[in-house]
């Protein structure tokens, strides 16, 4: 407001360097509290100037010009390409040459930023030539500097398989595999990103990280003291094991299903999720995985996070798994139905469903979930519970599986009446010629005329 944005240009040509150098920190610093102040250094004309004198200026000028490049950039991608349109990347590209490992992590930092907003921007990125240099950059012995660069090439690669591509032709995979167990916590957070972020795209790219021998490297990551590296190990596995069931049955052999349910087992809150979605990817893909994930007892901390986690998202994503797992077979809804999750699933439904529409996705796929289980389920005493509680959207699917049931077991029948099983069936109101009214018919005929009377 008083006017120090213009008095502070000028100085950025100042003959004395330490005060080029300060104006273009105190510059940096503002830009960087929000994007109102950026917007006026970049209507100040203030970026050209910082980039054409970038090139003769010293280490700690180029520096200080990265962070105001990198302040005004990360705010919104508008602000990002008016530092594109200045010319600024090419002059970062050639910052990532400098022999100061801190102008090259300025730099990269700054790149980082831009990249991140949208494909646009990183193909710009890309396009500058900023891509081999990062690659080298990793290989760098400052551990700050291989953060950053794992960090912007990361940043890079999230945005479409071409990108992904991009990060992979320039040979990254290799070297960031190799820094899988650092000692640097930091350093391998990014680096399991960048892997993720190259994996996520398509089966290819996916299959390229494999090959650079990640497993079982990637499961000791699972049990870092560090939250963030084991959320990041579990989110690299689920991004392989999503593609499809070969590299599912890869990661199984390799013993990453029993190493991701130890990690489910021994955290809370978010840092569980992709390892919740990973056991639920591997249990969609066949009979086979899924019993993989039965046999390690991956149900009993599934059930767990339902129980213990306050956030929808979390209780939906396991309820969405332990869907995927009870829905091939009746030993697989078996094995589920056992473990007392049916109740807890329908009580979630309920309530999720009585509620605002936040929850509108929690109760959809806890919807799903119960669906899934049920219509495999021929286990009745999981089964019966539910009769009394369930809404008729869930009721049918209930009663639908004891008239498959109970007209082939005269066991299951004679205790359908003694448990008050039968009672409840002929309280239900269903509509006439419904499927749901078929379903009472079939089990009503299972018994003489008096019992059902």
């Amino acid at each position: 407001n008083s006017g120090v944005m213009s008095l502070l240009r000028p100085l950025l040509m100042d003959v004395i360097p330490t005060i080029r150098q300060s104006a273009a920190l105190a510059l940096g610093r503002l830009a960087n509290h929000n994007d109102d102040l950026a917007e006026a250094v970049v209507k100040g004309n203030i970026l050209p100037q910082l980039v054409c004198s970038l090139s003769e200026q010293n280490r700690f000028y180029k520096k200080a010009a990265a962070f105001v490049l990198r302040a005004v950039g990360k705010h919104s991608p508008q602000l990002a390409q008016a530092v594109v349109q200045c010319g600024a990347l090419e002059m970062l590209v050639v910052c990532l040459e400098d022999f100061d490992p801190g102008v090259k992590e300025a730099a990269s930092c700054a790149l980082g930023y831009i990249s991140r907003h949208n494909s646009e921007l990183s193909q710009a990125v890309v396009d500058a030539g900023a891509v081999p240099l990062l690659v080298l950059c990793i290989q760098e012995p400052e551990i700050a500097l291989k953060r950053i660069a794992a960090s912007t090439l990361s940043d890079i690669s999230k945005h479409s398989p071409e990108l992904a591509q991009t990060v992979v032709d320039a040979g990254a995979i290799a070297h960031l595999a190799q820094m899988i167990l650092n000692p640097d916590a930091k350093l391998k957070c990014q680096v399991l990103s960048a892997l993720s972020q190259i994996a996520k795209h398509s089966v290819d790219l996916a299959e390229l990280v494999v090959e650079a021998e990640i497993f079982p490297v990637v499961f000791t990551c699972l049990k870092d003291s560090d939250e963030y590296v084991k959320k990041n190990g579990a989110t690299l596995i689920r991004e392989i094991a999503k593609h499809t069931p070969e590299l599912s049955q890869l990661i199984v052999n390799a013993g990453g299903v029993a190493a991701v349910i130890d990690c489910i087992g021994s955290c809370r809150g978010t840092v569980r999720l992709p390892g919740i979605m990973m056991l639920g990817y591997v249990a969609a893909h066949s009979e086979n995985l899924s019993m993989a994930v039965i046999v390690s007892k991956g149900i009993p901390p599934l059930c767990a996070c339902l129980l213990e986690e306050h956030e929808d998202h979390i209780k939906a994503a396991a309820a969405w798994a332990l869907g995927q797992i009870g829905r091939h077979t009746p030993e697989h809804a078996r094995a589920v139905a056992v473990a007392n999750v049916l109740p807890t699933l329908l009580a979630m439904y309920m309530d999720a469903h009585s509620s605002e529409d936040l929850q509108m996705k929690a109760s959809i796929f806890t919807k799903r979930a119960l669906e899934n289980i049920l219509q495999k389920c021929t286990y009745l005493p999981a089964l019966e519970p539910l009769l009394h509680d369930a809404p008729p959207n869930i009721m049918k699917h209930i009663v639908g599986q004891f008239s498959k049931v109970l007209p082939h077991d005269s066991k299951a029948r004679r205790l359908f009446v003694t448990t008050g099983g039968l009672k409840k069936i002929q309280e239900i109101k269903a509509e006439p010629g419904s499927l749901l009214q078929e379903y009472i018919n079939t089990i009503n005929n299972c018994y003489p005329e008096e019992i059902v009377r």
